[in-house]
């Protein structure tokens, strides 16, 4: 697929986050557990310590003896910031450390605090009233998922499953089988339409999100639970969507999926890597058939071609991030084409880095299955 061993680019990655600073280490933040979980990935990977031990330092900023997290307000009710909880699980399973518990059910608190519309869906966050965005289930069901299996709370999966099935019902275009990005369940937004309260487009990264939150909610769910086949049909029909707006020149995705013919539009690298990711492993857990592998190899191959460079001193550098994207707010966000291709875009930004690392650990692991 490439000429450099993916073993030994998925180590220089990791080298290269690991000797190069970032403002996201510095705060409790999602892009914080995202950085640390694909770090985890070469860990498992490698079975080097220094993996382990750069995640536990890092973590260990900003637990207490007590399991009080700094710089987190659980008033915010953000359910981004549950997100580096899944990191306090695992390294609560690998030194029993109660203060990881600790911290992990106090994000599991705000998820009981957490608002809901009259659906039973997580707001995202306090500040964006009866909406759901995709973003919001990676950030919360993979985390909620683990826990409860930890914490033997079985009860739990039928509201993570109401949230995952839910989102899909509503921002599902029928036509593309596409996911827009939100869903504001007043329709009271000027970004949300009067009819579906959605959105009005389809950006990579938040279907990249979405995808990849129904394949690490699977990692947990009950074999016998009711839905865990629906979900597995939500992922199915994802992949079938996400490979038909696949770029058949380079084998990634454009930043808004379908408008690849459109001025402006770029290709994208998080939500390409997300994809890679979420392919690579639903067919390694054989939720997706073999079909689906020349596409993978593709998409890999596309990612390295494309957004990733080596620097003189041997980092991996990956391009064309998208830096951020939102709805709403002040400066108001309407969700436009013109506002998704105009947001800055970065080089090694940890949105897209996280994903290259993850879908790189997938891509061993598919390959060395088969």
């Amino acid at each position: 697929m490439m000429d450099i061993n993916n073993s030994v680019l998925l180590k220089k990655m990791a080298h290269s986050v690991m000797n190069r600073k970032s403002k996201y280490m510095e705060k409790w933040c999602y892009e914080f557990g995202l950085i640390l979980k694909s770090i985890e990935a070469v860990w498992y990977e490698t079975k080097d310590e220094v993996y382990f031990h750069y995640i536990k330092e890092h973590m260990d900023r900003f637990i207490d003896i007590d399991g009080n997290i700094s710089g987190y307000d659980i008033y915010e009710l953000n359910l981004d910031h549950i997100n580096p909880g899944k990191v306090l699980l695992f390294l609560y399973q690998h030194t029993h450390e109660e203060r990881y518990i600790n911290a992990a059910s106090l994000l599991c608190k705000q998820l009981i605090l957490q608002p809901r519309n009259l659906q039973g869906g997580f707001w995202h966050k306090r500040i964006y009233p009866h909406q759901m965005w995709l973003d919001g289930v990676y950030m919360s069901s993979p985390f909620y998922a683990q826990y409860a299996l930890m914490m033997n709370t079985p009860k739990a999966f039928d509201d993570i499953a109401n949230q995952v099935i839910l989102i899909n019902e509503h921002t599902r275009d029928p036509k593309t089988g596409l996911l827009y990005h939100a869903w504001d369940e007043s329709k009271g937004m000027k970004w949300a339409d009067d009819v579906t309260g959605c959105s009005p487009h389809f950006w990579g990264r938040a279907m990249g999100w979405y995808s990849m939150a129904l394949a690490d909610t699977l990692d947990f769910f009950p074999s016998h639970h009711k839905n865990r086949n629906n979900i597995v049909a939500i992922l199915r029909d994802l992949a079938q969507a996400i490979i038909s707006i696949q770029d058949t020149k380079t084998g990634v995705w454009y930043q808004v999926l379908d408008k690849g013919n459109q001025a402006g539009n770029y290709l994208e690298s998080s939500a390409s890597c997300m994809f890679t990711y979420t392919l690579a492993k639903g067919i390694r857990l054989g939720y997706l058939d073999d079909k689906y592998i020349p596409y993978v190899k593709k998409a890999f191959d596309g990612i390295v071609e494309q957004f990733i460079e080596f620097t003189p001193d041997d980092f991996v550098d990956l391009k064309n991030v998208c830096s951020v994207a939102g709805l709403g707010g002040n400066p108001y966000r309407n969700g436009s084409f013109a506002y998704y291709i105009n947001e800055p875009v970065a080089t090694n930004d940890y949105k897209g880095y996280g994903p290259l690392m993850l879908a790189t650990a997938e891509i061993i692991k598919l390959f060395n299955k088969n």
